[in-house]
């Protein structure tokens, strides 16, 4: 079955960096595309960024771009996101999940790991 495990946040000051990891098992990883997401106390879960299944094309959010980088190693199941400049609004847990097709193929179930908390603060 498919699993996903994030790690990596922590608290940092602003201006900080992190980088997150989060290691899937139980699919094909390389013929999927991947997505981070992130949930702030009393706000929608949004879209972070999200890579490709080969690593070729990468998108993120406005507030992100040119902050965070995402990346994988198929070789290593795990896709990365490179946190720098980290600001206090950025304070949310973390989570990655698969390209929505594999949902679908999955009769609608929603794949997420247990997240990582990531917290900027002075």
């Amino acid at each position: 079955q498919v699993q996903l495990v994030e790690s990596g946040g922590g608290l940092v000051q602003p201006g900080g960096s992190l980088r997150l990891s989060c290691y899937a098992s139980g699919f094909t990883f390389g013929f999927y595309a991947m997505r981070w997401f992130r949930q702030a106390p009393r706000k929608e879960r949004e879209l972070v960024a999200v890579i490709t299944s080969a690593g070729s094309r990468t998108d993120y959010a406005d507030s992100v771009k040119g902050r965070f980088t995402i990346s994988r190693d198929n070789a290593k199941n795990t896709v990365y996101l490179q946190m720098n400049d980290l600001k206090p609004e950025d304070t949310a847990v973390y989570y990655c999940t698969t390209d929505e097709v594999l949902w679908q193929l999955n009769g609608g179930v929603e794949y997420w790991g247990q997240g990582t908390q990531v917290t900027v603060s002075s």
